[in-house]
């Protein structure tokens, strides 16, 4: 059996019978699933024979689908065991008030697709692959009979526009390594690339959607969408800059890449210090995090590669907690602007300590799962300009401002108000486990070094 076969192909079909099932064995198939994807890859090597009892099995690296191939290397493993690891927490925890019957279903598809687009050669179909994904999330999204409001509207325009811009470059990009000399060429493909990845990284102003489509839509379905896509968005990029690598070692692509990642942050930040709902804030938390993402696909840097993966690992993690403690507190508040959501700490404590952990583990608090890449990323900005630091540390601010707001709002209530836990206990085991992990990635960051360690392995000319 071929690895494509595994951990694409299997998960897809998978995701389509789950979609029939009610959603107490949804959530236990697809979690269950995702977890067993997970370990498989992790225990068992890709192109690697292994002896089971008598016999010998050896998973095949490649498929072939209508000519074009489908390759999952032996370095992908821990990849994969990354992906369908976060994919397990997030299906494991569908029982969040608000997530669809379909999410489980739906997600696994989505996350097959979105692996087949790393997966896929030549790889340029990976931008057909990613709108798709794209696509599919509608029905994620929206539910049946209901309009689509306005964030999903601009999410599907926005995905859909930078696949051209992408293919187009791609195809341009072929052309310029025929004949280098060629500037005018070089320099139109550069930008029509950088249009096509502003648009995908969802680069200010073209991140209005995900705010609007937290306060439109469920925050666990949203929250997971906006995870998937941007990890394989940020991990194609990669992969794009690796195949090219005079782009990366370009002066002007990777100023661009670090101006406009700079600016996502500082103006994330800002924005998220005004808001007065608590799905926007999370909308403006992830920006900023992704900012910090693109920053670092500029940086010069032999770490650049082990740097982002720090930044994505951790980010999993954070976006789970952080939308399962909104689901939660969604049962009780119809809206979660803070008018409707003052004094919920008291009914739903652990819920409130779970998304503050989270919020402060994306500000880069000491002893929090997102302290290490915070400051892996303050050492790498060190040999850059100060001015660029400092609107880091702006944005940063604007994060932190954030979470105080809405945590006084949260803790806001009358004096003789009773404190109780309203949290069932699938939630408690849930949110504590979530927020064990966030301290236990702070207090513990070399567990993550195994990741670091491998994972750059997968763009070798960027990691030289």
């Amino acid at each position: 059996m071929s690895a494509p076969v595994i951990w694409i192909l299997f998960p897809f079909l998978l995701g389509i019978l789950i979609l029939f099932l009610p959603k107490q064995y949804a959530f236990a198939l697809g979690g269950g699933a995702a977890a067993l994807l997970a370990l498989t890859a992790l225990f068992f090597p890709i192109d690697t024979a292994l002896l089971v009892g008598t016999l010998s099995v050896k998973i095949a690296v490649s498929v072939k689908v209508f000519g074009r191939s489908f390759i999952l290397n032996p370095a992908d493993g821990l990849l994969l065991t990354f992906i369908y690891g976060i994919a397990a927490l997030w299906f494991f925890g569908v029982f969040a008030p608000n997530a669809q019957n379909r999410f489980v279903g739906l997600g696994l598809m989505i996350i097959s697709l979105l692996v087949a687009s790393i997966a896929v050669e030549p790889f340029l179909y990976a931008a057909l692959l990613l709108e798709i994904a794209a696509m599919l999330a509608i029905p994620l999204l929206v539910p049946l009979y209901q309009k689509a409001g306005r964030g999903i509207v601009r999410f599907l325009i926005y995905q859909t526009l930078a696949m051209p811009f992408i293919l187009f470059a791609g195809w341009m990009l072929t052309g310029v390594e025929a004949s280098p000399a060629d500037l005018s060429a070089t320099t139109s493909s550069g930008v029509i690339l950088l249009l096509g990845f502003s648009f995908l990284l969802g680069v200010f102003p073209l991140y209005n959607w995900i705010p609007m489509l937290l306060e439109e839509s469920s925050p666990y379905a949203s929250g997971f969408l906006i995870w998937a896509l941007s990890t394989f968005s940020a991990i194609f990029a990669l992969g794009f800059l690796n195949r090219y690598l005079w782009l990366h070692t370009s002066p002007q692509f990777s100023s661009a890449f670090i101006y406009a990642g700079v600016f996502m942050a500082v103006s994330a930040g800002v924005f998220s210090a005004t808001q007065k709902h608590l799905g926007r804030i999370l909308g403006y938390a992830a920006i900023f995090e992704m900012g910090l993402i693109v920053l670092a696909l500029g940086l010069q840097s032999n770490n650049a590669v082990s740097l982002i993966f720090l930044l994505l690992i951790p980010r999993g993690l954070e976006l789970t907690v952080w939308a399962l403690a909104l689901s939660i507190l969604k049962r009780e508040a119809y809206s979660l602007t803070f008018s409707e959501t003052r004094g919920l700490a008291r009914k739903y404590p652990l819920t409130v300590f779970a998304l503050a952990a989270a919020h402060l583990s994306t500000v880069g608090m000491p002893l929090l799962a997102g302290f290490p890449s915070r400051l892996g990323l303050w050492q790498a900005l060190a040999a850059y300009p100060l001015s660029l630091s400092f609107f880091v540390f702006l944005g940063t601010a604007g994060i932190l401002t954030a979470a105080a707001r809405a945590l006084a709002v949260l803790l806001m209530a009358d004096e003789n108000a009773a404190w109780s836990v309203n949290e069932s206990w699938t939630h408690i085991a849930m949110l504590s486990i979530g927020a064990a992990g966030l301290f236990l990635l702070g207090f513990f960051p070399q567990i993550q070094q195994s990741l670091l360690d491998e994972l750059p392995a997968l763009f070798e000319r960027l990691a030289r």
